[in-house]
């Protein structure tokens, strides 16, 4: 066998080990992590179980986890009725909403954990500066003057980007799922084959 085939041959199996194993640990990294976190949330009521109530430290740290999933259904519950509902409303208003950033996370969460609908309206294919390169972008918003407002997120962490106010003449909506628009940019690109030939077949159709 050559040099090169060698060669070639041990980078594409280094590779190939790589795809298997990077997934792996970093969902584990992630998962230690918030196992971590959780930890440290619920350590003050273990400490106080473990103290009270003379339990080994597993079973205390289920009774917190259970003390907290419990108070958290309270609280869902109470936020239901009218009294909830005004008084949340209240506290919201005149503390939380003062606290930095407390409105994009909560806005967040409700994305991630909550039924509302996703902020983005659409995937689109937007000209930045009209020099004929294209970008992913997902529509936020559209507004009575004609124009869009869109999120241009950076690969590979999409939770970061830019937002930008295009004219429709500059951007191109995308009929393609929003999950698999966002793999493509944590995957740097890869699979944007898929979203192009959409906009070759668009552009095909309105010629």
């Amino acid at each position: 066998m050559k040099l090169k085939n060698i060669k070639y041959f041990v980078q594409t199996t280094l590779f190939g080990g790589l795809l298997v194993i990077m997934p792996l640990i970093v969902s584990l990294l992630f998962l230690k992590w918030g196992f971590n976190f959780l930890l440290d949330v619920i350590e003050p009521i273990t400490t106080i179980i473990i103290r009270t109530a003379k339990l080994n430290y597993l079973v205390s740290a289920t009774i917190s986890v259970l003390i907290i999933l419990t108070f958290c259904f309270l609280i869902g519950l109470f936020v239901k009725t009218k009294l909830g509902i005004f008084s949340y409303k209240y506290f919201e208003d005149n503390f939380l909403k003062r606290i930095p950033f407390y409105k994009i996370i909560k806005e967040t969460i409700i994305q991630l954990f909550g039924t509302k609908k996703s902020l983005f309206r659409g995937v689109a294919l937007v000209d930045l500066f009209g020099s004929g390169n294209l970008v992913t972008a997902f529509i936020t918003d559209i507004h009575d003057n004609g124009m869009y407002t869109v999120f241009v997120p950076s690969g590979p962490a999409p939770t970061a980007g830019f937002v930008y106010h295009i004219k429709a003449e500059y951007l191109t909506k995308i009929d393609y799922p929003l999950d698999q628009s966002m793999r493509t940019i944590i995957s740097l690109g890869v699979g944007s084959n898929a979203i192009l030939k959409k906009y070759s077949e668009l552009r095909e159709t309105n010629a």
